[in-house]
């Protein structure tokens, strides 16, 4: 009797292995190296993020229409903003008439007229369209990046990731490519192509200047690996520290630099040929255009301004510097404050990966963490900076597929849904629901940043890499065709 029902269970497992066999070979052809149903998550993905930004790709406000003016401008000069509605360049200032290659971005680095200007080669009212496909093509690069080198069902993650919080703004934004340029900068770095890890580091810093943080976590670890700088002690007391940190400076001689000044000698060289046109705007004019700008309304620091209301000092929406702004008297202050905790994050990221608690990509996550919770801005397109690189750390592991799934769901939540419960920009704190998914966003977010930086929960738990390919791979024996 006993081997009857043996006999049975061994009928029905088989029967159940037969069952989910299909199942099993979709998931694994999802999550292979290649072919085509690997690559289907990211064309669905590339077509929905068009439907979520197809609804304003013809408005003269968006920030791909403003792209449109910089671009203009560079190429005929100031007289270019008639060629457009007077509402979509209305920024640029026209009283003192400039000629052509003499207006550059206010609040862009100047390299970033190269990706403005690859949509003009269309006619004006198709400029917005044209950059919605560039950016899809750049997202598609990420996919097969992350398809080919990350770890097993990283580039499914980074999709994911895009369609959940990119949703509206991965095509109406040129975010995707300096994201692009930083994962190729980790790439490189983890194959100990160094100098390949400088020149896309340094070419992202030039698009979008927040790359630059990322230098020193580059620098060790170039430095680590050639064994030219002394790793500390893991067990040590704080009265060790000063001498653990004058012995390391001591081999500064030692430090490899070659590759440290090619990326200064890039971004000199570049930002010095735009200076020649117009030093203001290639130097000055990011740097001023940061500094000056309030508390924006999504950044962390805009609930508290919303809280200092209760206590007597008034808070206003303005908008001012492209975004919406919350002006308070207590702005300086908590801004200050904020400024302070992102030197202290920073810090803590460094100290650690110089201990060896934290390896390159650990870090840089770190860094962009502290950088989007500390900093006066918050804009939805900046979680894109991290997404690349969270799929490449942490592919498919369930706790960071909720937790930044949640902060995600939530940023596309408050833009673009509850943006456009209102026609007028200016009173959306009034929308039901505006401040509350904003302040639970920020939360979680804030929540998210100490959590890696003290790493709890086992939260910085990478998944490991695919071996590298020799070109002397076989395929599985029901792989091959007889």
């Amino acid at each position: 009797m006993a081997g009857i029902f043996l006999l049975k269970e061994q009928v029905v497992d088989k029967h159940t292995a037969e069952m989910n066999k299909p199942h099993l070979s979709f998931w694994n052809a999802l999550l292979a190296k290649s072919g085509l149903l690997a690559y289907m998550p990211i064309i669905m993905v590339v077509i929905l993020m068009f439907c979520g930004a197809s609804w304003q790709i013809f408005w003269p406000s968006t920030d791909a229409a403003r792209y449109q003016c910089y671009a203009l401008t560079f190429w005929l000069g100031s007289s270019a903003v008639h060629l457009l509605p007077h509402s979509q360049c209305y920024f640029i200032q026209t009283s003192v008439i400039q000629g052509p290659f003499h207006m550059l971005p206010l609040e862009y680095p100047p390299l970033t007229l190269v990706i403005f200007s690859l949509s003009l080669l269309v006619a004006l009212p198709y400029y917005q369209l044209l950059f919605a496909l560039w950016m899809a093509l750049t997202s598609v690069l990420i996919y097969w990046l992350l398809l080919r080198f990350g770890p097993r069902g990283s580039a499914l993650v980074f999709a994911l990731y895009a369609l959940v919080g990119a949703w509206a703004t991965a095509e109406g934004r040129f975010d995707l490519v300096p994201a692009a340029l930083t994962l190729l900068c980790i790439l490189a770095a983890e194959r100990k192509h160094w100098t390949a890890a400088y020149v896309a580091l340094a070419f992202g810093t030039l698009l979008k200047i927040y790359p630059l943080l990322l230098l020193p976590v580059l620098f060790i670890a170039e430095q680590r690996e050639a064994q030219r700088m002394d790793i500390p002690l893991q067990a040590m007391p704080l009265s060790a520290v000063p001498g653990e940190l004058w012995h390391t400076l001591k081999g500064v001689l030692r430090w490899q630099w070659k590759n440290a000044l090619l990326f200064f000698g890039i971004l000199i060289a570049v930002t010095g040929l735009f200076a020649l046109l117009d030093f203001q705007g290639a130097v000055m004019s990011q740097l001023s255009y940061f500094a000056q700008r309030p508390v924006q309304i999504e950044s962390i620091g805009s609930s508290i301004l919303w809280l200092g209301r209760k206590f007597g000092y008034p808070a206003h929406v303005e908008f001012t510097y492209g975004s919406l702004n919350v002006v308070s008297a207590l702005g300086n202050e908590v801004a200050f404050a904020f400024e302070i905790a992102f030197v202290l994050g920073y810090l803590c990221t460094i100290w650690q990966q110089w201990r060896g608690k934290m390896d390159m990509v650990q870090a840089f996550i770190a860094l962009l963490l502290v950088f989007i919770t500390m900093g006066k801005v918050f804009s939805p397109q900046y979680l894109i900076w991290v997404m690349p690189l969270l799929a490449y750390a942490s592919s498919l592991d369930m706790l960071w597929l909720i937790w930044w799934g949640s902060i995600s769901l939530l940023t596309t939540i408050i833009y673009p849904y509850l943006y456009t419960r209102t026609t007028n920009v200016l009173l959306v704190q009034y929308v039901p629901g505006f401040i509350q998914a904003v302040a639970i966003r920020d939360a979680l977010f804030l929540l998210l940043t100490l959590a890696y930086l003290f790493n709890w929960f086992s939260i910085r738990r990478r998944k490991p890499l695919p071996p590298p390919l020799t070109g002397k791979e076989t395929k599985p024996l029901d792989a091959v065709v007889v």
